[in-house]
């Protein structure tokens, strides 16, 4: 299975010690990083991000695939080399369909499919499908989108399950040479063989099976096959180094073993199996009946390469290909959790909606967010390739995602908190129509037309009721400019609700100069819809802002456990937010960036676009519930830290 996925329980796809050993690595990695952090970090601002960063990106070429480069030198250009020369490049990506794919798993499917791309090989999408109990069709169905999602196409879609046949003739071919045993010990038993917990609490032992004849066990493992043993009372090992290797992966590691009662119908096989092989048994296998010249996997395989080797080497003489295994470092995001289970129980306490909710950092909430896939693939490109684990900051893929929107999307006018305001010195039926350009300076882009009339709406954050001579925009006795618009406006005075006591109608005067009189020059602009509803103007809608999800760089470690950790204000719903006409023309076009990604599941995320001066919006999957127009927030502009004017 690919890189991040959780293992079986009971099974894990590494040793416990080799697991235990990466987990500390990358925590410790990821403490350092937080300290840094913090160190740096005010109260007033995101925290900075570790010193090891590589250096924030300059905007991208959107026409370009990012990861192209990344294959001409470096590691990834070293394990192209390892290969003898002239042999067709396979890869491939095999995660477990038991869960959501997340931002780590972004990074291992462009280093594969990529790495085929560069070097004219093909890359295989495989389901590693032997643990029934966990995996479900629609992981299959989501797996495979979010692979085309982010702009790959695989050369063929297989499942190790497709294989299962196979396989078991491989098991049988493995114990005719005696390297492969039953083993009827308990889970307890297994342990103390292997040196206890950590290896080093008693010295190693062997299996009191592991010297039964080979037609005995030949006859045991087809006993299995055949239902005559109950679930964890009968596993067919490898016979390894459980004595002379240093390497817990080379002491005696499970072949097969039989499910928990009840989990063992599998999503494509039914109920034809009553036992499966386990990962270590099938991966390397597999990628050898697919021919796979390059296993890329992440570093916490590294140990295992050694019992992936041995198996290779022992049935090669069945096999079409022998692989040559490679690890580089996963990428570990810091300020969130990417644990199926803790996400299930995000979902299941209803902390969030679901698990494409845009505060997580599943593929398929990025996706919901409106991040584009071509701005994930900038992000891994960014932070390159290598044998060491990068730690990352959510900020640091925000920044990569707002350089990527920047001169990609069209500018539209967006008002979360509505006021309305009336220029009493306009005709009741004034009416210009105002020409906008999409982008600014773009004019491959388009234009649109805006009505401007004597009735409109500002945001409440651009108003106060008492001036305050280091606050620019409107305000008694005050002018602002209004964005396109020839003259600004100067508020005259201003209406109250007596029940709320907020302001809910502004009068105005337009500061149209007569002639030989110079204008007024405002000192701010600001964004305005017109109420022209013979326009389309506004469009009524609901905005939903999203903050972090956690307090902390690192939730796990917060006292009480990551549910103690979560913020109060990670999501703000503006539900009298409108957006201007303008967005019928943009919502025609879309998707939005047009970029080298081609978006082959579209949807409303494809509908991008600056909210000027407020933040990058996308369009919500809850849009047209009521009639209502749902928006997304992707990211900030920069200008959000600090506006005050």
């Amino acid at each position: 299975m690919a890189d991040a996925n959780d293992g079986p329980d009971g099974e894990p796809k590494i040793s416990k010690a080799a697991a235990k050993k990466a987990e500390q690595k990358a925590l410790k990695a990821q403490k350092k990083a937080e300290a840094q952090a913090s160190k740096a970090a005010t109260a007033a601002t995101l925290p900075a991000r570790p010193k090891a960063a590589p250096a924030m990106p300059a905007a991208p070429d959107v026409d370009v695939d990012p990861m192209e480069s990344r294959f001409d030198s470096g590691w990834l250009k070293e394990v192209y080399d390892i290969a003898p020369v002239g042999q067709d490049v396979f890869t491939r990506f095999p995660p477990e369909p038991n869960g959501f794919l997340h931002i780590g798993h972004a990074k291992a499917i462009a280093v594969n499919f990529g790495f085929a791309k560069k070097y004219g090989g093909k890359c295989y999408l495989r389901y590693d499908d032997t643990n029934p109990a966990a995996e479900e069709e629609r992981y299959v169905t989501s797996i495979k989108e979010m692979v085309e999602w982010l702009g790959y196409t695989p050369y063929e879609v297989t499942y190790s399950s497709d294989r299962f046949d196979r396989l078991y003739e491989l098991a049988e071919e493995l114990t005719k040479k005696d390297k492969a045993y039953v083993c009827h010990c308990s889970k307890e038993e297994t342990k103390k063989q292997r040196g206890g917990e950590d290896g080093k609490e008693n010295p190693r032992y062997v299996c009191s099976h592991r010297t039964r004849p080979v037609a005995e066990s030949l006859a045991e493992f087809r006993a299995m096959r055949d239902g005559k043993y109950a679930p964890q009372t009968a596993f067919l090992r490898m016979k390894m180094s459980l004595l002379e290797s240093g390497n817990p992966n080379m002491w005696d590691m499970p072949a097969y073993r039989i499910p928990e009662t009840g989990k063992d119908v599998h999503h494509r096989t039914s109920d034809k199996w009553r036992i499966y092989p386990t990962y270590d048994f099938t991966h390397c296998l597999c990628d050898a009946m697919e021919t796979i010249s390059h296993s890329l996997c992440t570093v916490e395989f590294r140990l295992a390469r050694e019992s992936y080797d041995w198996l290779v080497d022992e049935l090669k003489e069945f096999l079409p290909a022998v692989p040559q295994q490679r690890e580089y470092g996963r990428l570990n995001i810091t300020g969130t959790v990417l644990s199926k289970r803790k996400i299930a129980t995000l979902v299941q306490k209803g902390i969030v909606r679901d698990w494409d909710d845009p505060r997580l950092f599943t593929l398929i909430a990025l996706r919901r967010r409106g991040i584009p896939p071509g701005a994930i693939r900038a992000f891994v490109a960014d932070l390159g390739v290598s044998d060491a684990t990068t730690i990352i900051q959510t900020v640091r893929l925000e920044t990569v995602v707002r350089k990527y929107l920047e001169r990609t999307v069209p500018r539209l006018f967006v008002i979360l908190d509505p006021i309305e305001v009336i220029i009493d010195d306009l005709p009741e039926d004034h009416m210009e129509e105002i020409s906008i350009e999409l982008l600014k300076g773009d004019a491959k882009m388009g234009s649109h037309n805006v009505p401007f009339t004597r009735r409109l709406y500002i945001d409440r954050s651009d108003f106060r009721e008492e001036d305050d001579p280091n606050f620019f925009r409107l305000a008694p006795g005050k002018a602002v400019g209004l964005l396109n618009v020839p003259h600004p406006i100067k508020c005259t005075s201003f209406e109250k609700s007596p029940e709320t006591g907020k302001v809910t109608l502004v009068h105005a005067s337009y500061l149209k100069p007569s002639e030989n009189t110079p204008s007024v020059k405002p000192k701010a602009f600001i964004q305005w819809i017109a109420h022209a509803p013979t326009h389309n103007s506004p469009i009524p809608a609901e905005v939903r802002i999203f903050n972090p999800l956690f307090k902390s760089l690192n939730p796990d470690s917060a006292e009480g456990g990551f549910l103690s950790d979560l913020t109060t204000d990670s999501e703000e719903v503006f539900p009298n937010a409108m957006i201007e006409s303008g967005f019928d023309e943009v919502k025609r076009r879309a998707p939005w960036p047009k970029d080298h990604v081609p978006d082959l599941h579209p949807g409303p995320w494809g509908v991008r676009f600056q909210g000027v001066r407020v933040a990058y919006f996308t369009v919500d999957r809850d849009t047209g519930e009521g009639g209502r127009v749902v928006f997304n927030k992707i990211v900030g502009l920069k200008e959000d830290a600090g506006k005050s004017s």
